[in-house]
């Protein structure tokens, strides 16, 4: 066969049609390829060793199955692929490469292609010969543990009937707001609501953001940012990113964990997607056109499988109360300190002594009862448990540590909650320590 003399320009050893015939001929044929140390080519969620993968193109181009890529591997060779457009990132070791699926960057570029019309067509093209290589074993993913009712119940200090409560109402709005005093464990308990629905502690199926009012629509939807180059590029946020992941993955339910919803303006954030929200108007049937993405590209939906788990503290008078809209369209459970026999139990397992447990939730209990009382205050400013959910190991060390929470924590609560009286809160804190 005739064979082109390679250039030293990097432009002319390969054309990105030429690498993504190579791709397909890989997936199509599951072929093996030698295992990069380094880098890998990362595309629809696809891994693969560079350097194999241009070696092969180039096999492909030249209709020569013995040709070598003239350029070594590492930054030279990924440097042409690169110039082609292609992702070149750092090897996660516990991919297969060429194999196994990874959901970020796969949600990524085609999330890209979703909202940005950046997708390629590629025609099939036909088969070439070329060498087979042997791959390195690699090492499969880690099998996250799994994660049951009696595990919940185990750390969770509410009883049987309030989790099934907040899990009713999650199965049936799909999105559930978690309310209550500081302290009262709302994100501990979103992330184990996740937990059980999933049957695992599996961490690649959630993703949490907190919101803050410098938080918006370009963080969460969709907007311009700037690239490396200082060019702005239309870039897809958290949510639609999310929602790829879970439309790939139809069969097991994804979750989008939002800590402090009330801190943000919601109805900026979230935009036209309130509407998507809603438990009836999940799927491709109620797709909705983003302001920002163009013409031509299809229209986003909030697929029936992803679930919304949010958190308000009530006691931030700096929030403004939350947009009626938004409220609609969550199924909303109130959280209240827990001081009781579950909590006890707990600290007496951390070897904090029985009549120090006993003191703490006699005090905590008095306190907010004070704190509900006030007609200033009122119960939604209560304080939570998890202020002592962190006890030292040595029971000896369990007065020290039980006072400087109190003296560092709960004291400068008390003084911003009664910061009209000074000496009311001075009196309280005297009474916790005494």
């Amino acid at each position: 066969m005739p064979a082109t003399t390679p250039v030293a320009d990097s432009t002319n050893l390969l054309t990105r049609e030429q690498v993504l015939r190579a791709l397909r001929q890989i997936d199509r044929e599951g072929r093996r390829l030698p295992a990069s140390t380094v880098y890998e080519l990362v595309y629809k969620g696809r891994r693969y060793p560079p350097r194999a993968v241009a070696e092969l193109a180039y096999r492909l181009a030249r209709r020569d199955p013995a040709a070598t890529w003239p350029r070594p591997a590492g930054s030279p060779t990924n440097a042409v692929l690169e110039q082609l457009d292609f992702t070149i990132s750092t090897k996660r070791p516990v991919l297969m490469p060429g194999s196994a699926h990874d959901g970020d960057e796969a949600a990524r570029q085609q999330a890209e292609e979703l909202y940005t019309g950046s997708g390629r067509a590629t025609p099939p093209s036909p088969r070439l010969p070329a060498a087979a290589a042997v791959a390195e074993p690699a090492e499969p993913y880690a099998t996250p543990p799994p994660y049951s009712r009696a595990d919940a119940l185990a750390e969770l200090f509410i009883d049987e009937s309030s989790l099934d409560a907040a899990l009713a109402g999650l199965a049936r709005r799909r999105n559930l707001l978690l309310q209550g005093p500081p302290g009262t464990g709302k994100t501990f308990l979103a992330r184990r609501l996740a937990w059980l629905l999933l049957g695992s502690r599996d961490e690649g199926r959630i993703e949490l953001v907190q919101f803050h009012p410098s938080y918006g629509y370009e963080d969460f939807i969709l907007g311009f940012r700037p690239d490396q180059q200082g060019r702005f590029q239309l870039v897809p946020g958290t949510l639609p990113l999310l929602a790829q992941r879970a439309i790939n993955d139809p069969g097991r339910p994804h979750f989008l964990l939002i800590d402090e919803v009330n801190r943000g303006n919601v109805p900026r954030i979230f935009g036209e997607l309130l509407l998507l929200l809603e438990a009836d108007k999940r799927g491709p049937a109620h797709a909705l056109r983003l302001p920002y993405a163009p013409p031509d590209a299809p229209r986003f939906y909030v697929p029936e499988n992803l679930y919304v788990i949010g958190t308000l503290n009530l006691a931030d008078r700096s929030l403004s109360p939350l947009d009626y809209a938004l409220r609609r369209r969550f199924a909303f459970v109130s959280l209240l300190p827990q001081f009781g026999l579950p909590f006890q139990e707990f600290l007496r397992s951390h070897r904090v002594p029985a009549p120090l447990v006993e003191q703490l939730c006699a005090r905590m209990a008095a306190l907010n009862q004070t704190i509900a009382d006030d007609p200033e205050l009122g119960p939604d400013f209560q304080v939570g448990h998890s202020y002592f959910c962190q006890p030292p190991t040595d029971a000896s060390q369990a007065p020290g540590w039980l006072r400087l929470v109190l003296e560092q924590e709960i004291g400068p609560l008390l003084v911003d909650y009664w910061r009209e009286q000074p000496q009311l809160a001075t009196a309280q804190l005297r009474k916790l320590l005494a």
